[in-house]
């Protein structure tokens, strides 16, 4: 309950942060442009630059109050809808939603409106439904909200504020980082797909990212690729090793779908049990690509955690951390950590050790 206000309140920050911007830029857009568009009359209460500022912040309060409807809607929507339709429909229903919102609550405050904007139609009518200014607004807040969620997508592809990065150009060269990465991999995956065939072993594969998606944001880990059965997720170094992050996400995972064990079973008939490798240290990254970009770390990091999670068969445990990571770690009293022993992973010189984890 607590992670699931925390990311309301965050989204609602995002949200009124940007319209506020929004609502700002479209104030001196209006301010300045208005007075020459025909057929209408405009006051303005007070000239030139005080005259800004005051619209200014009028259409501001506008904004935030905005914010907080379409932050409350995307919220309902990623918690309920989101990955029970496509991207388009989502897109779509979702701006809909925000236009009749939107209508509904600018009808709501009809007058308050016209006396922000001090537009007033020059007809006889006098009904807002026909004042051009007005659609002009929710034009702009309806094409807005497109932008806000391609936003919102760009950083759901790219990870939490990537995407703005990429925007800005830093990843064009090189920069070195110090991650955590973790290779999980379902365990046994030749055998169930066989078992179950390429289309239900597709779908028990969907399901089990799924339930993987819903820990990942609590223990603030970004998932870095999916590749088959197969995901690469990663950490700043500091976001993993706080409270134990890189760990405990294989365990809230592993406690995730122990609670839907009766699906499974019913469903597929097994039960999906997976394995993973975890290593940390220096790494570059950088955008690669021109067709199809994305974000590629390059370092001995990646090439170590992949390869020591191909030892857990080996050894016979579901998880495996390097010795490196495990000594900036602080287990703690419900957890216990065994040494397994020194291993000469394939491509590097020197021998790793190694230690799995396990919960009390």
């Amino acid at each position: 309950m607590n992670h699931t206000i925390k990311q309301y309140i965050q989204l609602l920050g995002q949200s009124v942060l940007f319209w506020t911007i929004a609502m700002v830029l479209y104030s001196i857009f209006r301010y300045y442009g208005i007075d020459a568009e025909e057929g209408y009359i405009v006051i303005k209460k007070y000239k030139e630059t005080l005259g800004g500022l005051y619209y200014l912040v009028k259409l501001s309060n506008i904004g935030i109050l905005i914010g907080v409807l379409y932050a409350t809607i995307d919220f309902i929507f990623d918690t309920y809808i989101k990955n029970k339709i496509s991207l388009i429909n989502d897109i779509i229903i979702r701006t809909l939603f925000h236009f009749v919102i939107t209508l509904i609550v600018f009808t709501i405050i009809t007058n308050r409106y016209t006396t922000l904007t001090y537009t007033y139609p020059n007809t006889l009518t006098g009904w807002y439904y026909f004042n051009t200014s007005f659609w002009v607004t929710i034009l702009y807040i309806v094409l807005t909200s497109f932008i806000f969620s391609f936003i919102k997508i760009g950083n759901e592809k790219f990870g939490k504020g990537v995407f703005i990065k990429m925007l800005l150009g830093k990843y064009k060269n090189p920069q070195e980082d110090k991650r955590i990465f973790m290779f999980l991999d379902l365990k046994d995956s030749t055998t169930i797909a066989e078992k179950l065939g390429h289309f239900k072993y597709s779908q028990l594969i969907q399901d089990c990212f799924y339930d993987l998606n819903k820990v990942v944001p609590k223990h603030n880990a970004e998932i870095y690729q999916y590749v088959g059965d197969e995901v690469v997720l990663s950490w700043s170094y500091k976001k993993g090793l706080a409270n134990n992050n890189c760990v405990n996400l294989f365990f809230a995972f592993q406690q995730k779908k122990q609670s839907k064990s009766e699906y499974y079973l019913k469903r597929y008939g097994v039960f999906p049990e997976f394995k993973a490798g975890l290593h940390g240290g220096k790494l570059m990254v950088t955008e690669v690509g021109v067709i199809k970009k994305e974000i590629a770390y390059h370092g001995d990091v990646v090439n170590t955690s992949a390869r020591i999670q191909g030892q857990c068969n080996t050894y016979k445990v579901p998880l495996l951390i390097s010795e490196k990571l495990i000594q900036d770690l602080k287990i703690n009293a419900n957890l216990t950590c065994q040494f397994i022993g020194s291993v000469l992973l394939k491509g590097k010189k020197e021998e790793v050790n190694i230690h799995t984890i396990a919960r009390i």
